[in-house]
């Protein structure tokens, strides 16, 4: 009984090790957050982003399409952010107060609150940056990726799932008269189209490395919380061969003293 014991031993400890990996254990030390971008305004585009936090580190990945491709003859700046601090939500048509069917930023903002981050192609991610069109991606379609440091006020809203991303620039082909013809609430310089809100949605979080606690957490993106149940069905499958190699011995001594 003793060898038998003996010989189970290298394998339940070898599966305790698979549990232990180390991989398993870094997945818990960040966040994910995924926002399904839905048009607004009647813009027809689309996309998606997500947001990988370690510490205040965000990696944010996002791939839009039908977009206003063209401004002025040149590929269309779409300026970007993380609004923050308000509801956490995307405007309706029913936020439209001045009657030229189109939800302007400002009009929007009771429903996404102001900029806190602005998801730029370099430099400055700060609201500073909020308009200035020459970081800003561009074209009808694009892929975007960036690796910057979240200030404190994003951060919390983040955890308090109150952070909106908001993407501007509408065709004003698509607009009403009185909208093609207005100046935008933001830069007086510029129409109302450049400006306004054509792709929105709320960030969603879950915590990397843990099993989905159901309702929005569950759509951050991560697929750790599979990669840990592949890494105890391993361990459990090296106790459960070791458990076997264990009662084999077993028979075999019983075997050959009878």
């Amino acid at each position: 009984m003793k060898k038998s014991l003996l010989l189970l031993a290298p394998t339940v400890a070898l599966g305790a090790a698979a549990l232990a990996m180390p991989g398993a254990a870094s997945a818990a030390d960040g966040h994910s957050y995924q926002a399904q971008l839905n048009a607004i305004n009647n813009s027809s585009a689309s996309g998606n982003l997500t947001l990988s936090l370690n510490g205040s580190e965000a990696t944010v990945t996002q791939t839009v399409s039908g977009l206003a491709e063209t401004f002025g003859g040149n590929p269309y700046p779409h300026v970007q952010h993380i609004h923050i601090g308000a509801r956490g939500e995307c405007p309706t048509q029913d936020a439209d107060k001045d009657g030229d069917d189109v939800v302007s930023t400002t009009e929007g903002a009771p429903s996404y609150g102001p900029i806190g981050t602005t998801l730029s192609t370099s430099g400055d991610t700060s609201p500073a940056a909020g308009t200035t069109l020459t970081v800003a991606p561009s074209g009808g379609s694009y892929n975007y990726e960036r690796t910057f440091t979240l200030d404190d006020k994003t951060m919390a809203s983040l955890k308090d799932g109150t952070a909106v991303v908001v993407v501007h620039g509408l065709d004003p082909e698509t607009l009403s008269e009185k909208a093609q013809a207005a100046k935008s609430d933001l830069v007086p310089s510029l129409p109302l189209a450049a400006t306004s809100p054509a792709l929105c949605g709320t960030l969603a979080a879950s915590q990397m490395g843990s099993m989905p606690g159901g309702g929005v957490d569950t759509g951050g993106g991560s697929t750790s919380g599979v990669e840990n149940q592949a890494v105890l069905g391993f361990g459990g499958a090296l106790l459960a061969a070791g458990l076997g190699a264990g009662v084999l011995a077993m028979r075999r001594r019983t075997a050959s003293e009878s």
